[in-house]
């Protein structure tokens, strides 16, 4: 085997050299370098792009090259769908659940077109919030369950499961989001129940007290998803508004619209009643919005002009 000596640099080879560096440095000084995020990045707080607490809800733009394209995101393997704004942005409505962990998340976002794939990642802050811890006496047998009511329950969360399995392409919501009635809020959203001395599971709506047959409106435009009366919730109706968005009033006296019937924002779906588990006549009112149990006040509390944007 031939060894090769090392050759040292000639003068001009040191100058080319040395010149290099230095332009290269320039280069660097004037356009320096920019590191895209990936899904793996750790992001803190002070860089994240998004804040919320849990059961808010955050208002997302995405800017777009293609009028035509298809943008989706993915928040806790939750399915987010955009849709267009403008030409040159898409936008989506995103629920922060009333448990998701705290910390600063990824939500993944995809840009698809006829050309090109396109991913993107935005961080989002999630702070947690102080929920407040609420007790109540009720019937034994509205409690402790027996088997044949047991069974009917569960029976009855997968009929509503199946209300929620449609997601539009397009937002049916239309201007502000409305409060349904007017009343004392007597239930908030996300506090932890104690039933007789049982812990249950969290709070997933505002409960509104109003006189028995007090009108229920609908918070916006959309289309009636499901009609039913369970055992819990008693009479209910669920609203579709379009891209993952659901609107619930629970425990009516009477219910006014049907399956399948178009709604427009402030119209009568049914009245305030006591049917289900409940102590007296109110409201329960909920949302989900891609799966996520989000407050309703959350909702109301976003400034969208005619159109529905902010």
């Amino acid at each position: 085997m031939r060894i090769r000596p090392i050759q040292t640099p000639t003068t001009s080879t040191r100058f080319t050299r040395q010149s290099l560096l230095i332009l290269c440095f320039l280069i660097m000084s004037i356009f320096p370098i920019q590191v895209v995020p990936s899904a793996e990045h750790h992001h803190s707080e002070k860089d994240a792009q998004f804040r919320g607490k849990q059961g808010e809800v955050l208002w997302i733009e995405v800017p777009v090259n293609n009028p035509q394209a298809q943008v989706s995101g993915t928040l806790f393997k939750r399915h987010i769908p955009f849709f267009p704004l403008t030409d040159t942005r898409f936008a989506a409505i995103v629920g922060l659940d009333m448990q998701d962990p705290p910390g600063v998340q990824n939500m993944s976002i995809t840009i698809q077109t006829t050309e090109k794939t396109d991913h993107l990642t935005y961080a989002v802050n999630i702070v947690k919030e102080d929920y407040a811890v609420q007790h109540l006496t009720l019937p034994k047998n509205k409690v402790d369950l027996d088997a044949k009511t047991l069974k009917r329950v569960r029976l009855e969360q997968q009929e509503m499961s199946k209300a929620f399995l449609h997601i539009g392409t397009q937002p049916l919501w239309t201007s502000a989001f409305l409060e349904p009635i007017q009343g004392t809020v007597t239930g908030r959203f996300g506090s932890r129940r104690v039933i007789n001395g049982q812990t249950k599971r969290p709070h997933s709506g505002e409960d509104i007290a109003a006189p028995q047959g007090t009108p229920v409106h609908a918070m916006n435009t959309g289309t009636v998803a499901a009609t039913m009366d369970h055992f819990f919730s008693g009479k209910g109706v669920v609203i579709d508004h379009g891209l993952g968005l659901f609107s619930m009033y629970f425990h009516l006296s009477a219910i006014d619209v049907q399956t399948g019937q178009a709604v427009n924002k402030g119209e009568p779906v049914g009245k305030v009643g006591a049917t289900g588990r409940a102590t007296g006549p109110h409201l329960h009112w909920g949302i989900r919005l891609n799966g996520a149990r989000v407050n309703p006040y959350a909702l109301t509390a976003l400034p969208l002009d005619m159109k529905g944007r902010p």
